[in-house]
Formats: C-alpha cells, sequence, structure tokens
C-alpha cells in the first residue's frame, strides 16, 4: 500500500475477488484468514459491500457476490468493443471478410463488436447481439478450446456452415486476459478458411488481449 491508496478500499476490492473464485461463498472466518485482518474488519467490510448490493449472505452465513455486480457488468461491453477494434478494423481490412469479438455469455457466445471490410463487393453481415452455442461455430469452438487448455496456446478453430450456410469461420481465443472469455474471428463466403486467415485471427486476438489487460 502506497500513501495514495486506501487501505480500506483495497480490501474491500480483495473481498470481491475472493468471492468470485468461489462457487459455495465463504464465511466470516474464512474471509478473514484470507485477508490476513480480524473478523470485526470483514464484518464492516461485508455490511458495507451488503448496502451496495455487492455481497449478500445465505441463511448460513456465507457471504457470495450479490447482483449488484451485474449493473457494473453492464458496462464492460461497450469498454471492451471501444479497445477492440482498432485490431478488428485491421483484421477487416487485410482478409477481407467480417471480423468481430465474441465474448461468453453464460452458456452462449455473444458477438459484442463487429466490424465489415470497406473494399470487398460483397461480406457476410454478421451483426453485434448476434448469439449462438459455445459449442457452434469458430468464435464458440475457439473458446471452448481454450478452457481444455487455459495454459498453452490453443490456436484456432476453423468451421464450415455450421451457422449459416456457405460460410466459414476461423477464432482465436483470448489469452491472459483476467475475467474475459472470448474468442476474436472472421466469417467469409467460402467453401474453405484460406491457409494464412489462422495465424492472421491468432495474432488478432494477441493484439485485443494486450487491448485489455
Amino acid at each position: 500500500m502506497t500513501a495514495e491508496t486506501s487501505q480500506t478500499l483495497d480490501r474491500g476490492l480483495r473481498v470481491l475477488k475472493l468471492l468470485a473464485d468461489t462457487d459455495h461463498g465463504l464465511t466470516v472466518t474464512e474471509l478473514s484468514n484470507k485477508l490476513g485482518v480480524n473478523r470485526t474488519v470483514v464484518y464492516r467490510l461485508l455490511a458495507t459491500l451488503e448496502q451496495h448490493a455487492l455481497v449478500r449472505r445465505d441463511l448460513g452465513g456465507r457471504a457470495r457476490v450479490g447482483l449488484g455486480v451485474l449493473r457494473l457488468g453492464r458496462q464492460v461491453h461497450p469498454l471492451v468493443r471501444e479497445a477492440a477494434l482498432p485490431a478488428l478494423r485491421s483484421l477487416a481490412e487485410d482478409i477481407g471478410a467480417t471480423a468481430h469479438l465474441t465474448l461468453v455469455d453464460g452458456t452462449e457466445a455473444l458477438a459484442v463488436a463487429v466490424v465489415e471490410p470497406t473494399w470487398t463487393d460483397y461480406h457476410v453481415a454478421y451483426r453485434t447481439g448476434f448469439r449462438h452455442p459455445l459449442d457452434r461455430g469458430a468464435a464458440g469452438r475457439a473458446i471452448l478450446a481454450a478452457r481444455q487448455s487455459p495454459v498453452t496456446d490453443p490456436g484456432y478453430a476453423l468451421t464450415h456452415g455450421e451457422l449459416e450456410a456457405g460460410a466459414s469461420g476461423a477464432a482465436a481465443p483470448l489469452v491472459g486476459v483476467t475475467g474475459i472469455e472470448g474468442s476474436v474471428g472472421v466469417v467469409m463466403l467460402a467453401d474453405s478458411v484460406p491457409e494464412r486467415v489462422g495465424p492472421r485471427v491468432v495474432d488478432a486476438a494477441r493484439e485485443v488481449a494486450d487491448a485489455l489487460r
């Protein structure tokens, strides 16, 4: 801690991070041990976070992340979209195909940013807000591949005709971005994806990941 930072705020944020990393919640004693502070401090932190609906306590007294976090989360997509747009524009213009950033939303893949090339005669219409199952389409398959090998580079996924007849896709997952699970990809009207597209998509995903760190 430095003179410019708030110890109380730091502890409150650490509480939220600890609770976000568990599915079953944590007790006051568990939080006290993890934070290295006494139970009285934890009680005060939880009471303050509860007032803002950022934390809730169940009947057993275990603290969990509250619904107020969702209201904050709604503002994440615009920020992520803005950070990703330069890399997506470059990808779309380079490949001549529609580029997109897709994030996980529950059990679905959600397109949160889309850039279409400016110089092609035709391209696939792919809209922001488009949803599809994670196990269909290159964007979702790339995300699932990253889940299976989170440490190593999962490469890229290629698909054809899974979401739209006659369309092929390539996507690479975002790697090393805390709290965000997603992929960067392109979709094109083609029977197959040209060889150079896969590595180019991987590079774009790295660019987006760097912008989000």
